[in-house]
């Protein structure tokens, strides 16, 4: 059978692994999908650069539409990023009536509904297994392995930058700031790391988790975005203290409201399994109805790991390739006519009727009374105290200090009754500084 011809657009990082991993495999990957499959075509700006990865057997050019005009080109893999032109060009692959297989998380997240109505009405697949969390099969966990579930939830460490920064800062105890730099000094984190530290990547991800897992729209736009930038040091070690650590988690969950959409730093039980994910590795935990809670552990980025998702994407569209579209398993896992009508059925809630515990870290004025106050007001707003970690002042401002750290942990309560307690907090004159919260997940 003639083998399936690609056309890769970036030689990047990914793009090279990509090439190396078809190469190196080709007889497993024939042996598997029942066909060669075989870049032809590269499109990259420095042709020399590309030309020196994939040698003389590849045709490459500068121009991406030279690719996906080519009649010949069966598969665009898009390996460009963002939203600009890697838009425009996937959307052309899918009109000129090629497959498409992206790792753009980003693009998807934001421009899927597009996407995927253009690439089922045309009849083609846009794969993207290789979009979340590199290397470790979640996409396709939630698309097919669980699809007899009804998922309950989904919490993920997906995003390897801001877990090596938390797990610099638990085992050196040092703040953000310090640890940042240095991040940035080995490659973990980029030049302008703005799109990890503040959670934005992880968002993309997660929203991308909960359209598979829930059956609706992807809706980055209504998605809750938190990053660790005001994370302190003080915290990962009370949280520690308190039989915690605090980690960057995309969760989405299912509620009789509605779903749950939201990235934020949050205390996990030391004893959970995501909660020892270290450095830069990601971790994601799914809670089905059926199968209970399942685990997928592994690398979340870096040239062969996500090259490992792209191949398989392309093995997966050599195995469907001419057959009936209606017979391959749909982008979002559920047939897409239903997606609009569940995303009105179960709409994203607002992060005000989210419901979760809290840690919160209160620096107030070392005197009587203080701690009694600001418990009376948790308990009138109807917030139930879980636990009270009150630190000597000398061991947070150094001898002779007059101020103290209050650590306190709550039973669940709603987000926006919270917000209106910790405003009535804050404008107490003994309560000396903003003040620190963070969501306790306790992932049962």
């Amino acid at each position: 059978m003639k083998p399936i011809q690609v056309g890769l657009l970036g030689i990047g990082t990914v793009g090279s692994g990509t090439f190396n991993v078809l190469e190196r495999n080709q007889d497993e990957i024939r042996r598997r999908a029942g066909r060669g499959i075989e870049i032809t075509m590269v499109a990259d700006l420095d042709t020399e650069r590309a030309k020196s990865v994939v040698g003389d057997k590849v045709k490459v050019v500068g121009d991406a539409r030279e690719v996906i005009a080519n009649p010949g080109i069966d598969v665009v893999v898009e390996l460009i990023g963002g939203y600009g032109i890697a838009k425009a060009l996937v959307l052309e692959a899918i009109a000129a009536g090629k497959h498409v297989v992206t790792a753009n998380k980003a693009l998807l997240a934001v421009h899927g509904t597009e996407i995927f109505k253009a690439a089922a009405e045309k009849g083609v697949i846009v794969a993207y297994e290789a979009a979340v969390a590199g290397g470790i099969p979640i996409i396709k966990a939630l698309r097919e392995g669980l699809t007899a579930n009804s998922i309950q939830w989904v919490a993920g460490i997906i995003n390897g930058t801001t877990n090596f920064i938390l797990s610099e800062m638990r085992d050196k105890g040092l703040d953000f700031d310090v640890v940042l730099k240095e991040a940035q000094r080995l490659g973990y984190a980029e030049a302008d790391p703005t799109f990890d530290i503040e959670g934005v990547d992880a968002a993309h991800k997660a929203t991308l988790m909960s359209a598979i897992a829930f059956g609706i729209p992807v809706q980055f736009d209504k998605a809750y975005v938190e990053g660790i930038t005001k994370l302190a040091g003080a915290d990962i070690k009370y949280a520690e203290q308190l039989g915690y650590r605090i980690k960057l988690l995309g969760i989405t969950k299912r509620t009789d409201k509605g779903i749950e959409l939201r990235v934020h730093p949050s205390l996990v039980p030391a004893k959970r399994l995501i909660a020892n994910v270290e450095g830069a590795m990601n971790a994601v935990v799914v809670n089905g109805d059926a199968v209970g809670t399942t685990l997928y552990y592994g690398k979340g980025a870096g040239s062969e790991p996500t090259a490992s998702a792209v191949v398989a994407d392309l093995v997966d569209i050599a195995r469907l390739h001419g057959a009936d579209p209606a017979h391959s398993v749909p982008a979002l896992a559920f047939q897409s006519h239903t997606l609009a009508a569940a995303g009105h059925e179960l709409p994203v809630l607002p992060m005000a009727e989210v419901v979760t515990s809290y840690y919160l870290r209160i620096r107030v004025a070392d005197e009587a009374g203080v701690l009694a106050k600001i418990t009376g007001l948790l308990a009138g707003a109807g917030i139930s105290i879980d636990a009270v970690l009150q630190r000597e002042a000398d061991e947070v401002g150094g001898e002779g200090s007059t101020q103290t750290d209050l650590i306190i942990l709550t039973h669940d309560t709603r987000e926006g009754d919270m917000d209106k307690a910790l405003a009535e907090i804050q404008g107490l004159p003994t309560v000396l500084a903003p003040i620190t919260r963070i969501r306790k997940e306790e992932l049962n």
